[in-house]
């Protein structure tokens, strides 16, 4: 049996699909901060067969919530404080995300002004489809995490 070590504050991402881990860990820019991190490949789980797990020892202000309920809205985020679960945060769709995937049109004004930040906009919660908030062009399933 595997045995991690608990934390004494950060969070743990739990039921993130099979074989993301390795991405959310870049696009929350974990790599970028000086903090102890796991990552759990491929554990086993009775609710999706297979998962993968991250444990954050870090200021909990430092995990961006947007961006990780864009990537996956099912994960599980708990925060922890003094070794103990004392939140767990439910993710919800953002209406608004800025600078987290870029608009393929190439007419729209962010592919011409490059200061411009790339914001999209909720348009179909239960569909989960982005558009981007200058053209209106559809976010892809493909679209370039920034």
């Amino acid at each position: 049996m595997l045995n991690v070590g608990k934390i004494e504050e950060g969070f743990v991402l739990d039921h993130i699909e099979a074989g993301k881990s390795l991405s959310i860990y870049h696009h929350l820019q974990l790599d970028k901060l000086d903090c102890t991190v796991a990552i759990i490949k491929n554990a086993r789980s009775n609710k999706m067969g297979k998962k993968d797990i991250l444990k954050v020892e870090c200021d909990i202000n430092t995990l961006d919530l947007d961006v990780l309920a864009f990537i996956d809205h099912n994960i599980t985020v708990n925060v922890i404080k003094d070794g103990k679960i004392v939140d767990k945060k439910d993710l919800v769709l953002p209406k608004e995300i800025k600078n987290i995937i870029k608009c393929k049109n190439p007419r729209c004004i962010t592919s011409i002004e490059q200061e411009l930040p790339h914001i999209f906009m909720l348009a179909d919660e239960e569909k989960e489809v982005y558009r981007c908030k200058y053209c209106e062009e559809k976010a892809s399933e493909s679209a370039a995490l920034w």
